[in-house]
């Protein structure tokens, strides 16, 4: 019985010492970083959008409080053209929008083809030449540099 009753000490104890290692070990080990993700629609309806006839579309969803949102409103106006239609849609103008594109971050960019599948977009002011190549890139894919990655400038 003294047998039994030490084995059951000794048990006792090894738990103990295995739940205080296992409550240091989590002390020890760091919280990941936050990973934030915007949400950013994949489907457009080009009837909620200016000239819906433009065979592609730039939307910059934006917040009339936010100065990044004016920097990327500029840059996407340069790309307005008789193919590209560019708009600007203000949280505090069209809130409607937002919630029914679920965005929640501005600026967010979204370049939609014909049809409004997005093809491309950012959650971020993009500086002036990335909007640009991927613009340029969703209405003729291979024609950036960047994405012609099996082209050898060498050999051609």
């Amino acid at each position: 019985m003294a047998g039994a009753m030490s084995t059951l000490i000794v048990a006792a104890a090894l738990v103990v010492v295995a739940g205080i290692v296992a409550a240091a070990l989590r002390r020890r080990k760091p919280e990941p970083p936050t990973q934030t993700r915007w949400a950013v629609p994949s489907q457009l309806d080009r009837a909620d959008f200016v000239h819906p006839e433009t065979p592609w579309l730039v939307v910059v969803f934006s917040s009339t409080v936010c100065d990044a949102c004016q920097q990327a409103i500029a840059k996407a106006r340069v790309l307005a053209s008789s193919a590209v239609a560019v708009q600007d849609v203000s949280y505090q103008e069209r809130p409607d929008l937002h919630t029914r594109y679920h965005i929640e971050a501005a600026p967010t960019i979204v370049v939609a083809d014909p049809e409004g599948v997005v093809r491309t977009s950012f959650t971020t002011t993009p500086t002036a030449t990335d909007l640009w190549a991927a613009v340029a890139e969703a209405r003729f894919p291979g024609s950036t540099p960047q994405c012609d990655r099996d082209h050898d400038p060498v050999t051609g």
